[in-house]
């Protein structure tokens, strides 16, 4: 019961790999895949009904179609496999809303034998090639702080450089520094180049600095100003011919006025924090991409080293006597900066999501930048946050890489201004959807009263979007109890996103799914389609929304209280006998999910900073499953001589001497040496030719940690530690203490603690944390009860 994913019941693993496999053909996951045909029955499942969507999954066999899809008049939900074709009529019947449609005139010649791919039984998932009359590249707006010293500033610079190698030529970039003020730079090719600076006090908008750029036309060149012919004139004087200009046009201007940029000149206090007008550029910048490049993909990237101290957005004082605010000063309600600055920032992520634009944050500071406040921006936008301690450190620059890496047509990976919408039967309703979007005000008969997460739509605006991306939709059943459907009979769920790739082809996805509806909430159909995976993901974006929104919500007892109702209703055992209690295959592991989401840095904000959990939260509302549940319950491996690597109980017993320990809990990986390892390393054992055993076993939890690094945006931090070392902290903290200074003194032991079974482990954890097995004698114990 207390091990890592990797180390699961025969049945739980079974299950787990089919969910899997549908997933690699659907690109969709649900909580529950047969569900009760009724409200009531609904809601004696206590669990929600929903589903994990990656809309831009990558998959190989999917079909691209070179035409416009069939859509539905009544639902606008696009024709699939499982819609009713009346091959002599030439309609068709949408499955979601039941209306007849006529069928194009392209598709006249259609018959059981001559069937469009989408069509095709095995396609329930296409993506069509829609017409772009007007594509353009998508634009790198670089907003790059200079209240730094000389050293740090050039690490920055060369960041930089390096991020603009790794663009196509035809992408347009721009560049805006800050520090007391906000520099717009002119990198048109002239004998004289131009800046443009601004006052860092008071927020800009759109149409102000449409002025104080000179973007506009003057009173006489507006009255002579042919529309139909334009004009050279205006021409000269658009933010895309002077201060937004493709890589191939201005590389070597750019590149000059990096190499010329000097740290802030205003005077540095002692005692005193260094002017940065953080939020002040950030607007400037949305101001610029929104003039020249709205409602084409486009991403605001800042890259800063402190928090900003002057204008809207300050997130903290000048003076060095204030400090930066804690969890423990939002707990009091002492943080004085925080809700102006949230509200700036929010305001300032509306406007860049009304153009389709994104909000990326390059963070690299040995302190607090201001995540916390910015965090809204960056999530409702799409963008990216990478923490990083400095410029130049390797992780920084790794995650630069990822995040501009090419697919295998040479256009960047990454995906912009997306619309992604669910259409469903008139029996279910959508609660809402969360994830890194934005609600589109789309009105439809599917929105539930009940709202969770961002509701009251069934339409999102996703500015910026990865293979990786994935959005959690929830469901309600609406269907009365009296109006029954027989259990077997399929329902559909269909989900639409449509987005711009870099080379500026428009593609729309369409992804149907088709489960059953089960007779009563106690069916087994309902029991054996519970994917405790999916649903894990989904209550930790429900708990982690809930948390940021709510001020007054009890996030523990809520989940303890759902997980105990849970246990009474599916869990196997007698009255009043708490030994006898059992859970069921499908839900064997879901405890201990929910164990780790309790101790995980989502919920608990001991010994992280704010902009810390602020990170950690942005990175659970946008990832896939399995990197979420890594988050949730870390991984953790073991190295031995005696055989290949194993995946062991995340629990304090796995900790031997003679064993390293791979841990990986998606933002850190920890190579951890027991003591007896740690010695013969020290003693250099593995620099003689007779132990090439004992190297090997040093070398394979690296490189196999090097590979997962390899894969994930932000790259994580590699810990490598021996036991009883410092940062061995950060393995202890993952695990299960089931062995701690507590039980070990009942038990008359010294140092070496003793496992909850008895067994003889090498380390104790010093804590007042509960074990899991403690926490599931309580589960079972008030589960049974009368």
């Amino acid at each position: 019961r207390g091990a890592a994913r990797g180390a699961r019941d025969r049945g739980g693993h079974a299950i787990a790999m089919d969910f899997a496999e549908l997933e690699q053909k659907e690109g969709v996951r649900l909580s529950w895949n047969a569900w009760p045909s009724s409200r009531i029955e609904a809601t004696r499942v206590v669990l929600p009904f929903g589903a994990v969507c990656t809309p831009c999954k990558p998959m190989p066999e999917m079909p691209v179609l070179p035409y416009a899809p069939v859509v539905c008049t009544e639902c606008s939900a696009v024709l699939n496999p499982y819609g009713m074709v009346d091959y002599h009529q030439k309609r068709w019947q949408c499955c979601l809303c039941n209306t007849g449609n006529a069928l194009p005139r392209n598709y006249h010649e259609i018959n059981e034998n001559n069937l469009p791919a989408e069509l095709f039984p095995g396609y329930t998932t296409v993506e069509y090639c829609m017409d772009n009359k007007n594509p353009r590249p998508p634009c790198f707006l670089l907003v790059l702080d200079t209240t730094m010293a000389q050293e740090e500033l050039q690490d920055a610079k060369d960041s930089i450089g390096q991020l603009v190698a790794l663009l196509p030529e035809e992408c347009l970039v721009g560049l805006v520094t800050f520090g007391a003020t906000v520099t717009v730079h002119e990198l048109k090719d002239s004998p004289m180049p131009r800046s443009f600076v601004l006052r860092g006090t008071d927020d800009i908008t759109q149409d102000q600095l449409k002025k104080l750029l000179q973007l506009e036309l003057s009173p006489h060149e507006h009255a002579t100003y042919d529309k139909q012919k334009g004009s050279a004139v205006a021409e000269a004087h658009s933010a895309l011919r002077r201060f937004i200009l493709p890589i191939s046009e201005c590389e070597f201007a750019l590149q000059t006025i990096l190499d010329e940029l000097e740290p802030d000149p205003f005077k540095k206090e002692i005692g005193m924090r260094p002017f940065r007008c953080t939020g002040v550029a950030i607007a400037v910048a949305q101001g610029l991409v929104a003039e020249s490049h709205s409602a084409q993909g486009a991403r605001v990237m800042t890259f800063t080293s402190g928090p900003c101290t002057m204008g809207p957005g300050t997130v903290v004082g000048r003076d060095m006597a204030e400090n930066l605010r804690t969890h423990a000063d939002f707990n009091k309600g002492s943080a004085t900066h925080f809700k102006a600055a949230s509200k700036f920032y929010n305001s300032l992520g509306i406007r860049l999501a009304t153009h389709a634009h994104t909000l990326d944050v390059f963070a690299c500071s040995l302190d607090q930048v201001g995540l916390a406040e910015m965090k809204t921006a960056v999530d409702q936008t799409g963008g990216v946050m990478v923490l990083a301690e400095q410029f130049r450190a390797e992780t920084f620059r790794s995650s630069l890489r990822r995040l501009f890496r090419r697919d295998a047509s040479g256009a960047l990976d990454m995906y912009f201004n997306a619309t992604f919408s669910v259409f469903c039967v008139p029996q279910v309703m959508v609660c809402g959807g969360i994830g890194p979007m934005s609600a589109l005000a789309v009105k439809s008969k599917s929105i539930s009263e009940n709202e969770v997460g961002m509701g009251q739509t069934t339409s999102w605006r996703v500015c910026s979007l990865s293979g990786d991306t994935s959005i959690a939709v929830y469901y309600e059943i609406v269907n009365q109890h009296s109006n029954p459907i027989p259990a077997g009979t399929p329902f559909y769920l269909q989900f639409c996103v449509r987005y711009k790739r870099s080379n500026g082809e428009i593609r729309l996805r369409v992804m149907t799914v088709a489960r059953r509806w089960a007779e009563s909430a106690a069916a087994h159909d309902i029991v054996s389609g519970f994917d405790q995976e999916a649903c894990a993901l989904l209550m930790a974006r429900v708990s982690t929304f809930r948390v940021e929104h709510e001020e007054t919500f009890d996030l523990l007892r809520w989940l303890d209280r759902t997980l105990i109702r849970v246990g009474s209703k599916f869990g196997e055992y007698a009255k009043d006998s708490p030994e006898t209690f059992r859970m069921p295959g499908p839900f064997a592991i879901y405890p201990q999910f929910m164990f780790n989401l309790r101790r995980s840095q989502f919920l608990q904000t001991a010994n992280n900073t704010p902009d810390e959990t602020a990170f950690y939260r942005l990175m659970m509302g946008r990832e896939t499953v399995l990197n979420s549940l890594v988050m949730i319950q870390p991984t953790l491996t073991a190295y031995t001589f005696t055989g290949e690597p194993t995946p062991v109980l995340l629990d304090v017993a796995s900790i031997q001497p003679d064993c390293i320990l791979l841990l990986d809990t998606f933002f850190m990986i920890v190579v951890h040496s027991g003591s007896t390892i740690g010695e013969w390393r020290k003693a250099g054992y593995q620099e003689l030719p007779e132990h090439e055993a004992f190297r090997t076993l040093l070398a394979k939890p690296v490189l196999d940690a090097k590979t997962k690094m390899h894969g994930r945006c932000p790259t994580p931090r590699l810990v490598e530690c021996d036991q009883g070392g410092s940062q061995a902290r950060f393995l202890l903290a993952k695990l299960n203490p089931s062995a701690t200074h507590a039980t070990s003194d009942a038990r008359g032991g010294g140092m070496g603690g003793f496992g909850e079974n008895g067994q003889a482990g090498a380390e104790i954890i010093f804590t007042d944390d509960i074990s899991l097995n403690v926490f599931l004698a309580h589960l079972a114990k008030l589960a049974v009860q009368s």
